[in-house]
């Protein structure tokens, strides 16, 4: 067999030969494949300015006291010790994005 018969897809599909033993096209594995999938959604913050953030570093933040607390704590040996403290984190986030307090918002869930 000559050489030409082992390239990569890649090799094959920018040179425009046929390629008989791979599939033809650009490679579809990896993080091309990722990228080609959410090409629609890569640069919404360009489309609605301000509304939406380029980064996700406010939802990293927020995420940040979950993991520090599932760290220091070794984690949960009981499941609804896991579900319960997510819950009580997302009424406590909610609050505070709604401007509310969170001890109000907590009693008020409870009480409901």
């Amino acid at each position: 067999r000559s050489p030409d018969q082992f390239r990569r897809p890649s090799d094959s599909w920018r040179s425009g030969q046929p390629c008989t033993n791979f599939t033809r096209g650009p490679p579809r594995g990896g993080r091309s494949a990722k990228i080609g999938r959410a090409r629609d959604q890569l640069l919404v913050f360009l489309a609605h300015p301000g509304a939406v953030e380029p980064t996700n570093n406010g939802s990293e933040r927020l995420l940040r006291p979950a993991v520090v607390q599932r760290k220091v704590t070794n984690g949960y040996r009981a499941m609804w010790a896991a579900e319960g403290e997510a819950a009580i984190r997302t009424v406590v986030d909610t609050a505070r994005l709604a401007g509310h307090s969170p001890f109000g918002t907590i009693l008020k869930t409870v009480g409901a």
